[in-house]
């Protein structure tokens, strides 16, 4: 009954707030996607980065075992990933990249945070900056035929992520009053990160759900067993070796959704893994939660 209770303490908050984007939206109200995420990524998540990094007492040698992990496990998941798509003859540029990146940031990020802390916080954002790397070159790559690594270095969060390793590194420190206001513009990142997927689900026209539920029951599966194994194989820590799987086992990220209709894959079908792998989380992450705690 303690670890039910504990566990629920965790995900509440994640699915209270993405709730009520879903309920904002269906209630008629505004909600300017476009000027959100905007917001989110090029402040408030580069913000939580930083300061995440900076303030962090994790030994800087178990992040760079954890980064290793991540690299690991991203990169064994495209290999296995890769040859299920091609042996089930689905479209590469429409399923690889939403079977291979989950929501690391909008879930992954609180999650961790809820569940582990400062510490969890500092392991998850490593992760988060993995993925997004491998989503902005390979991702896009894949879904638009062409790409450029040096997209990634233009995105905010990724030069956030430098910086805050730098200053981890170092020793460094910002200003009390800089670090005051770093935090604050931090602190808004969850709580409007878990909105916006709550808004970007109620807004999502779905296909194909019955592929699409046995193709995230398929993904779940395998990311854990990934995960799992990746992790023993670093001897990751508690806390990192939890945070890895819970990150890499997070539901298909909705920008996987606003690539494939950006570049021309069939979005109603990414939709349709969005949907299907967020409502199978309701179950899946709350038991992941408590086999790891």
């Amino acid at each position: 009954m303690v670890l039910i209770l504990t566990v629920l303490e965790i995900v509440a908050p994640v699915g209270l707030l993405g709730a009520i984007g879903y309920l904002w939206v269906k209630t008629g109200h505004e909600y300017r996607m476009e000027f959100i995420t905007r917001l989110s990524m090029t402040l408030s998540v580069p913000a939580l980065i930083f300061t995440a990094l900076m303030k962090t007492e994790l030994d800087p040698a178990a992040l760079t075992a954890v980064s290793l992990a991540a690299v690991a496990a991203y990169g064994a998941l495209t290999l296995l990933l890769w040859g299920v798509v091609k042996g089930l003859g689905l479209d590469r540029r429409t399923y690889l990249g939403p079977l291979i990146f989950g929501n690391t940031g909008n879930v992954g990020l609180p999650l961790a945070m809820f569940a582990f802390g400062e510490a969890g916080l500092g392991y998850a954002v490593v992760i988060f900056a993995v993925m997004m790397v491998w989503s902005f070159t390979f991702g896009i790559w894949l879904v638009s035929g062409g790409g450029s690594a040096l997209r990634i270095v233009k995105e905010p969060a990724m030069g956030a992520t430098l910086l805050g390793a730098l200053f981890l590194w170092q020793g460094w420190q910002t200003p009390d009053w800089l670090t005051n206001a770093l935090t604050l513009l931090g602190q808004i990142a969850i709580p409007m990160m878990l909105i916006t997927l709550g808004v970007a689900v109620a807004r999502l026209t779905p296909g194909r759900l019955g592929r699409a539920l046995w193709l995230s029951l398929m993904r779940g599966g395998l990311t854990v067993a990934v995960a799992v194994a990746v992790g023993r194989f670093f001897a990751l820590d508690p806390v990192a070796f939890a945070v890895l799987v819970v990150q890499i086992s997070t539901p298909v990220a909705v920008t996987s959704y606003m690539l494939a209709e950006k570049y021309g894959a069939d979005a109603d079908a990414v939709a349709g893994l969005v949907i299907a792998s967020t409502l199978l989380a309701i179950i899946t992450l709350p038991l992941t939660l408590g086999f790891l705690i």
